[in-house]
């Protein structure tokens, strides 16, 4: 801690400070405490001139002590925040999802990270279970049964025709898209804020913007209590994108008492409707512009049908002009 707050006394460290410094952080910081840690990444992360070997050090070091520093510093650049994200957990990349000026390489790293991950985790097995066992006669016999239902079932499925509509869920959302989305907020991006609701609900931009387009919030906040987001987080998102429910009303904000009339049951079965609506809006014919070339008869209007003993009328009553003799 000595040598730390040494260095934060340097208004303008000089290139032979930042490199002594250098040299002599990562030893002691190997060999101090977790208190000791803890206290000086927490320190440094006010620091504006903090070098970027130090930087990775304490980027790469377990998230109770590099947590506050990765989401502080201002000193740490994008190209040290990519080999963090790359190279350790889920915990560290949350973490820098909470910082408040994120560059477009850094979210798309989040994001990558992300959608590897999840595939990543589902196809990995413990080693023992990969084991192969000598199956035994009862195991057989089972696994022949479950073989002829599964035969008699698809032959059920291709007598209907008509195949299954795919099932919708929600689950309580992850701690990076949660973190995405204050950031979004934060900066108020709607456009990217709508863009990470998509991926969170796994629906299309189409209903996650039209959730937006409700000015009263109410869309939004059902949607982040069916996604078992914590109350601040919610609070947050929501006085950002609508500032009129930041205003007091009686001991409380109006932001609060709405997430409080919000039930999480009657908010998960509510976005469940949007989501099987959306899936049988899916096989619906397309959107065909009014102005498009290609546009159908619009059926609200009756179809234009000449009145042939008007037309003769109009032509009796018209003049007849004739030259005279």
């Amino acid at each position: 801690m000595a040598t730390v707050t040494g260095f934060e006394g340097l208004r303008h460290p000089r290139r032979s400070d930042l490199r002594q410094f250098s040299e002599l952080f990562e030893p002691l910081f190997s060999a101090s405490s977790d208190e000791a840690r803890r206290q000086a990444a927490a320190a440094l992360s006010q620091c504006p001139h903090v070098p970027q070997s130090v930087a990775l050090v304490i980027g790469m070091a377990p998230l109770p002590t590099a947590a506050i520093f990765l989401t502080r510093s201002t000193a740490i650049t994008d190209a040290t925040l990519l080999q963090i994200i790359r190279s350790q957990g889920p915990g560290h990349a949350t973490a820098i999802a909470r910082r408040d000026n994120l560059s477009v390489t850094v979210v798309d790293a989040l994001v990558e990270r992300r959608q590897t991950a999840a595939p990543a985790k589902a196809t990995a097995l413990p080693q023992q279970t990969r084991r192969e066992e000598t199956p035994s006669p009862e195991s057989n016999a089972a696994k022949l049964q479950r073989e002829e239902k599964l035969r008699s079932d698809i032959k059920t499925l291709a007598r209907a025709g008509t195949p299954a509509a795919p099932a919708v869920g929600i689950g309580p959302v992850e701690p990076l898209h949660e973190a995405l989305l204050v950031r979004f907020a934060r900066s108020g991006e709607a456009n990217l804020f709508a863009a990470g609701l998509s991926a969170t609900l796994s629906c299309s931009l189409a209903l996650a913007e039209r959730i937006l387009l409700d000015i009263s919030g109410q869309h939004l906040a059902t949607a982040l209590t069916a996604l078992s987001m914590q109350s601040d987080d919610m609070l947050f998102i929501l006085n950002r994108l609508y500032p009129d429910l930041a205003e007091r009303f009686g001991g409380s904000t109006r932001g609060e008492i709405l997430l409080a009339s919000t039930n999480l049951q009657d908010s998960r079965n509510r976005v469940l409707s949007w989501l099987r609506a959306e899936t049988e809006d899916r096989t619906d014919a397309g959107h065909h512009p009014y102005l498009g070339p290609d546009r159908m008869a619009d059926p609200r209007q009756s179809p234009i049908r000449e009145d042939k003993h008007r037309r003769s009328d109009t032509a009796a009553q018209q003049p007849v002009f004739a030259r005279r003799r």
